[in-house]
Formats: C-alpha cells, sequence, structure tokens
C-alpha cells in the first residue's frame, strides 16, 4: 500500500506550525511521524486533522488530553449516524416488504 508523506520539517516551515506542538499530538497518539533513513514525514492522509487539531489547540486553547477527547467524540458520533442510517435503511426495507403482502 503506497502512502504518501510530507517532509516534516517542509510542512512546519510552509504552515507556519511549531515542530513541539506537532511532536506533541505524536506522544498523544492524534498524527502518526514516520521516520525514514533519519528524516521526519507525516502523512498526507492526516493534513485535515492536523489543521483542526491547531486550530482546536491555538484558537481555542485546547490542551492535548482535550483535543483527543473531542477527536474520540466527534468519531462516536460519526459511528453513530452511520448506525442511524443503517437501521433507517433496514426499516425502509422492512417497511417495503410490508406494503407488499
Amino acid at each position: 500500500m503506497d502512502t504518501e508523506l510530507i517532509i516534516f520539517s517542509e510542512y512546519c516551515e510552509r504552515s507556519h506550525s511549531d515542530p513541539t506542538f506537532l511532536v506533541l499530538l505524536q506522544k498523544g497518539g492524534l498524527i502518526e511521524i514516520r521516520t525514514i533513513a533519519g528524516e521526519q514525514y507525516l502523512l498526507v492522509d492526516q493534513i485535515c486533522d492536523l489543521k483542526k487539531y491547531t486550530s482546536l489547540y491555538y484558537d481555542l486553547s485546547i490542551n492535548i488530553e482535550g483535543i483527543d477527547a473531542i477527536r474520540h467524540m466527534l468519531d462516536r458520533i460519526h459511528n453513530l449516524q452511520d448506525e442511524v442510517c443503517k437501521l433507517r435503511q433496514q426499516l425502509h426495507v422492512f417497511e417495503k416488504g410490508d406494503e407488499v403482502q
């Protein structure tokens, strides 16, 4: 599986991000920083989350633990929304079955 990577230092420079903050996110389990041949990289797939975490941290003064709690709650909400959607589809199929009889 090919994963697109961004050089850690280049991301920090271009986004004006503090490398220490990104390391804190990694230690908190919120992002992954890969080291390949002595160079650190971020996964492209994480950039959207990184922007959210940066906003929460700097704009709203939410600490890493708070960001993790928010991420967990948002993941849970997303999973519950998926479950509701599936249950509605099942209900719709069940109701259609009743109409046929």
